[in-house]
């Protein structure tokens, strides 16, 4: 409640105004940090509990580790109760869940270091500026850089939780699963933040009902578990509208002649539907307010004040991140490392020239991280936002 208290408030505010009544006046206050997570934890133990899917904790030590496991607390995932369970009292440490932790959390440190906080720079000074002077093609590009900083600041920090988590002996959820590799809104959700689809289906869409009571029930459902989404996100409307986007987007997309016209774009159309629809999407939950996305909308379509009037100077380290980027976002790595581990682990000295390979890359990619830092770059922490 304490957290939409000054949404609402304002908009309250708006209205008595519109009426020529007295404003209402409340004090500043803070609020706790990661509030938004250790609230869905609780509400995750109490309705696993009432369902009978997993067993009260019988200690406050351990119920407290649940709902305050530190490395996740701030940035998730969220972690339903029954899928941890029984690893807040038994759970065992090997040396390879030191080893796949480390690497789990050095990725994700470079995720976050030296592909979102350089994406980052050039999102955030160009959309902190004035959009009526953009051109079209800043406008796209810093869109473009924005949907690299928040995919791989978000599955950073996800991956560093979990690889800290992993090195306490605790297994959590892979909370990204390369999302825009997607060919469909649905299948986005399917692969992004997965923790939280997984706790709104779970605790409120088939509590709802689900996709049982017929369509139009169902579109009910997936709209109310959407704008919910968004605004547990963030108490502005920019979140609201965003959440009803993407719902708006899942309820046409159960459509036949929908389902149909996407079928014929073909495998690279669909694709490039996603990224649009995406993209589009992420301009609400970035911009500052709905006049400042209604701006920026007409940059990107060439229709600002000043059309092309400004394109902020584009620097060769970040093309070159972007291109990283590009190819970071898919399987490819990942389908090249499992090539590599297939053949250099045939024999003891394939084992060995094996594990030199990933100690020299980890440590080059920590070494870097470290130097990232100590020069003082640019290193935001979007999640204060939300």
């Amino acid at each position: 409640i304490a957290k939409y208290t000054f949404f609402a408030v304002e908009n309250l505010n708006w209205v008595l105004g519109s009426l020529g009544l007295s404003e209402i006046k409340i004090k500043p206050f803070g609020l706790l940090l990661g509030i938004s997570f250790f609230t869905f934890h609780a509400i995750s133990y109490l309705v696993d509990i009432y369902s009978r899917r997993a067993a009260a904790q019988k200690g406050v030590i351990n119920y407290g580790l649940y709902i305050a496991l530190f490395p996740q607390l701030i940035a998730g995932p969220i972690i339903r109760y029954r899928d941890i369970a029984d690893q807040l009292t038994t759970r065992h440490v090997t040396v390879a869940d030191l080893t796949e932790g480390i690497g789990i959390f050095i990725i994700g440190l470079a995720k976050k270091l030296l592909i979102a906080n350089v994406l980052g720079m050039f999102a955030d000074q160009t959309f902190s500026g004035d959009a009526g002077h953009l051109s079209a093609f800043a406008a796209w590009l810093a869109v473009l850089c924005y949907t690299g900083q928040i995919y791989f600041d978000f599955s950073g920090y996800s991956d560093m939780a979990r690889g800290l988590c992993r090195l306490f002996g605790f297994r959590i959820i892979n909370n990204f699963n390369y999302p825009y590799v997607s060919q469909s809104v649905q299948e986005f959700w399917r692969r992004w933040h997965i923790s939280l689809s997984n706790w709104f289906r779970d605790y409120l869409y088939i509590p709802l009902g689900g996709n049982r009571l017929g369509s139009h029930r169902t579109t009910v459902n997936l709209l109310i578990v959407f704008l919910l989404c968004g605004l547990w996100h963030g108490a502005h409307w920019n979140f609201v509208l965003w959440g009803l986007y993407q719902g708006a987007f899942l309820v046409l997309e159960r459509l036949s002649a929908v389902r149909t016209a996407l079928d014929a774009l073909g495998r690279f159309g669909r694709h490039a539907y996603l990224l649009l629809v995406v993209q589009l999407g992420w301009v609400l939950f970035r911009t500052e307010s709905l006049g400042q996305a209604g701006q920026y909308y007409r940059a990107m379509f060439g229709m600002s004040r000043e059309a092309g009037a400004a394109t902020p100077g584009v620097s060769p380290a970040l093309l070159a991140v972007l291109c990283v980027a590009a190819v970071a976002a898919t399987p490819a790595m990942q389908s090249l490392h499992r090539h590599w581990q297939e053949r250099l682990q045939g024999g003891t000295a394939g084992r060995a020239a094996y594990e030199l390979l990933m100690t020299t890359w980890f440590t080059a990619l920590f070494g870097a991280c470290v130097s990232f830092v100590a020069m003082g770059a640019y290193n935001p922490f979007i999640y204060f936002r939300f």
